[in-house]
């Protein structure tokens, strides 16, 4: 089997798409460290109890690197009304984090600081418990420390087939 043809039978399952965010730490302790964010459609919910959530992160990216030393790190539960705010932070040699949150409503979450995007259809805070290297990608498991429906009449952003579909 080739990688295409591998890529091709999994683009025939439809996926959510969030968009994971965390804070840099400060570089001092007078600084803030910088947002960043990362579009991702491998995210799913692995335990009730205690609340666990998983997001497959490219080993080597920037939010690997990050998630591999800061362990607070939300999840935004894209609408479809934010096809753009997806499509800009899956971008590929995109610019920097710092422009891509200029017009982006958010507000801070409580516990990580991270970004949670407004509109979105639910929000999650969230502390690695676990990392687990799969191939080329980290498993990066992660307790739900808070959960939020800020937009919970909307409907879901999916991807399918290479794009970005709306339901029905």
């Amino acid at each position: 089997m080739s990688n295409d043809e591998f890529r091709a039978a999994l683009a025939r399952l439809a996926a959510g798409v969030v968009l994971v965010t965390a804070q840099e730490p400060p570089l001092d302790e007078h600084g803030r460290g910088e947002d960043v964010g990362m579009t991702a459609t491998a995210f799913m919910s692995v335990s009730l109890d205690p609340p666990l959530v998983m997001v497959s992160l490219r080993n080597d990216s920037r939010m690997d690197d990050l998630l591999a030393e800061q362990p607070l790190w939300a999840v935004s539960v894209l609408a479809e009304s934010q096809r753009q705010v997806a499509s800009r932070f899956a971008m590929k040699g995109r610019i920097s984090d710092r422009l891509l949150f200029a017009d982006v409503p958010y507000i801070r979450g409580e516990v990580t600081h991270a970004p949670l995007i407004g509109g979105a259809l639910a929000t999650l805070e969230c502390r690695t418990e676990q990392r687990v290297l799969a191939g080329d990608h980290t498993l990066v498991i992660g307790r739900v420390l808070t959960a939020d429906l800020p937009s919970a009449d909307g409907e879901p952003l999916t991807y399918f087939k290479g794009r970005y579909r709306q339901l029905g």
